[in-house]
């Protein structure tokens, strides 16, 4: 009788079998909760192979149209760094607003460094601009406005844009407050679109 109370007293009335369940119990939990843990952890390695391989498919052109609308880019070129609202990409430029009705037209292959850009992989919201840099230089020799015409390697030319060709621009030199007269040019200016660094309006 002794050995009955203590053996129900203290156990809650548990028999061997009610023990036993209660054992088997708490092993499917465990085998439950590890399971669980390797899914999570599976998962993650999933993700970050995916996240990975996504990245490593990412190109600078990408990067910069995830970007269009953001206000503080910094695209830094040789010796100079063009700043500000990136309003627009194109397959071989971007359009930099350093200022209000200020737009400045880099060739994305003077681009030594881009900051201000947000972090890791985002798909593009907006559509790149098809047309290609040459376009975007008609365009503004049809306006005839006074542009500022930086190459490579940092140096700065001023005038009106005559001629765009397949493969370059033809300025027609004269100070950025006088307008395009013969009297007023100083020289004229052949610059190749491999060695374009920006063209900002005046």
């Amino acid at each position: 009788m002794v050995l009955v109370k203590e053996y129900f007293g203290w156990q809650g009335r548990r028999g061997p079998e009610r023990v036993e369940h209660m054992r088997w119990d708490r092993l499917f939990d465990d085998l439950e909760a590890q399971l669980a843990l390797d899914d999570a952890r599976e998962l993650a390695s999933e993700v970050a192979d995916r996240t990975r391989r996504e990245r490593a498919l990412l190109d600078v052109h990408t990067r910069l149209l995830a970007n269009v609308g953001s206000p503080r880019v910094a695209l830094r070129l040789s010796g100079r760094v063009v700043a500000g609202r990136l309003a627009d990409v194109g397959p071989d430029w971007a359009l930099v607003e350093t200022a209000p009705e200020r737009p400045v037209l880099v060739a994305l292959a003077a681009v030594r460094s881009v900051s201000g850009i947000a972090p890791g992989a985002r798909t593009p919201s907006v559509v790149a601009r098809r047309f290609g840099v040459g376009s975007a230089l008609r365009a503004v020799s049809r306006d005839r406005a006074v542009v500022e015409v930086a190459d490579m390697d940092g140096q700065v030319a001023t005038g009106t844009i005559d001629v765009v060709g397949a493969d370059h621009l033809e300025l027609a030199e004269h100070a950025a407050d006088e307008t395009r007269r013969t009297a007023n040019l100083t020289g004229r200016l052949l610059v190749p679109f491999w060695s374009l660094g920006s063209v900002r309006r005046l």
